[in-house]
């Protein structure tokens, strides 16, 4: 007797939803179930999730921020059983977190492992997560606000050694690794870097690929850490001295 065979796992598919006026909020979404990365608003995130028939599980948290936790107590209102992942040394700043977690654990999200890492520098609990390649599903990184495509979060609570060390973390991972930054920064941060690096071939090919990206009003993210390593100076930085004067750099140009 012929047995019905089960029912392939969908895809896991991610989703960049722009809000305000240069953020992205992540939708990672399995069947018919939903989770969140720095959900900086409610209303149009519950709105889509609700166009999509989609059930909300779980928020990741990757720092304290307005503009990436600003969302989050409306969308708890509307589902009251989501997991909301972050950083247990924040809790007195993500007080509404259920799941506090450091760098170097691990959990499961929607058939996905999940490796925190810590990355301090933008902020002193800042968090990012990493999800391995899995079957045929490859790597992707949520790395909010420390890395940013061919740039880096500015330094409030961090130093410049501990930034360059949490740039090194993500960017140590499989450099196919697609690359979920918070913010649309790529063509300000190629313009300077373009500025700083006038005979870099590779930083003057990618800001022109992106220029046209954006004309046809297309998101540049996500990027993947093979790019950045190629083309990010603050990745390429040598030591702690290098990437605190490219901040400084960066802080001061008006270009």
């Amino acid at each position: 007797m012929a047995h019905p065979q089960a029912s392939p796992t969908p895809p896991l598919r991610i989703t960049a939803l722009p809000v305000l006026q240069d953020n992205y909020v992540f939708v990672l979404q399995r069947g018919g179930q939903a989770a969140l990365v720095d959900p900086a608003v409610s209303e149009p995130v519950q709105a889509w999730l609700e166009r999509q028939g989609l059930e909300l599980v779980a928020v990741l948290q990757t720092h304290h921020h307005s503009d990436h936790i600003g969302g989050t107590p409306a969308l708890l209102r509307r589902w009251p059983q989501v997991e909301v992942v972050a950083s247990g040394a924040d809790r007195q700043r993500i007080p509404f977190q259920t799941r506090s977690v450091a760098g170097g654990d691990r959990l499961t999200l929607l058939q996905r492992t999940v490796e925190v890492l810590a990355v301090p520098g933008h902020t002193r609990a800042h968090l990012a997560f990493h999800l391995p390649a899995e079957g045929d599903e490859g790597p992707e990184l949520f790395c909010g606000d420390t890395l940013f495509a061919g740039g880096c979060g500015r330094l409030f609570e961090g130093s410049p050694a501990q930034m360059l060390e949490s740039l090194r973390a993500i960017t140590a991972v499989d450099p196919a690794t697609r690359l979920w930054c918070a913010h649309e920064y790529t063509e300000g941060n190629l313009r300077w870097a373009a500025a700083q690096r006038p005979g870099d071939g590779a930083i003057a090919e990618r800001l022109a690929q992106v220029r046209a990206c954006r004309a046809r009003g297309e998101a540049t993210i996500p990027t993947s850490v093979a790019l950045e390593r190629a083309t990010n100076l603050f990745v390429r930085a040598t030591d702690a001295d290098e990437l605190a004067a490219l901040r400084q750099s960066k802080n001061d140009w008006r270009g």
